[in-house]
């Protein structure tokens, strides 16, 4: 099993969970965030003074899928949400050993 932490501009919430149900991932979490990566923000004037805006949201979409429908959301994801331009966000990729249904005591991808 995988755990996809997709880093993903707000406005395309939408588009990723369009992919993530067509490829069957079985729950999401979702975080507000702010950060920045190479992007660095941007400058804005405020009432003649320039300053910095270096902290944007984004959105953290977590799921936990099969090592299979991993790659292919990681694909999805590449081709649908890129929009060629600096900050479209990051996909980091987890190993995870095991998961355990509290309810039911279920583990593997049966707890998913």
């Amino acid at each position: 099993m995988k755990k996809l932490e997709i880093i993903i501009r707000p406005d395309k919430l939408e588009s990723l969970k369009d992919i993530l149900e067509g490829c069957k991932a079985k729950g999401i979490m979702i975080s507000n965030i702010m950060g920045y990566g190479n992007q660095k923000g941007y400058k804005q004037m405020y009432r003649g003074t320039e300053y910095t805006v270096n902290l944007l949201p984004k959105l953290k979409v977590e799921t936990v899928v099969d090592d299979e429908e991993a790659e292919t959301i990681i694909v999805q994801v590449e081709e649908k949400i890129a929009t060629g331009d600096v900050g479209d966000g990051k996909i980091f990729i987890y190993d995870v050993q095991d998961a355990v249904r509290i309810r039911t005591g279920e583990r593997g991808s049966a707890a998913l």
